[in-house]
């Protein structure tokens, strides 16, 4: 059984809408707010995946920074 937003269904309701839609309005944006929280976990791990990305990437820079300004000064 699929959930529904009450206060959507209530606003529908005293806007005049039939029962019916306003039923099947409430719970078609009830099922689109699942899909966008998932959406946004998903999408949250990716930022954080990317955020070790960069720091790994930072890291990796900078010792080839240093190894190419020990190598251009040994004398």
């Amino acid at each position: 059984m699929s959930t529904m937003i009450a206060e959507l269904y209530d606003a529908l309701k005293d806007a005049g809408a039939s029962e019916e839609k306003a039923r099947a309005a409430a719970k078609t944006m009830a099922d689109y707010d699942s899909r966008f929280n998932k959406i946004d976990q998903d999408l949250s791990l990716i930022k954080a995946e990317i955020t070790i990305l960069k720091w790994m990437l930072g890291f990796l820079v900078a010792g080839m920074v240093s190894l190419l300004f020990k190598i251009f000064t040994v004398i």
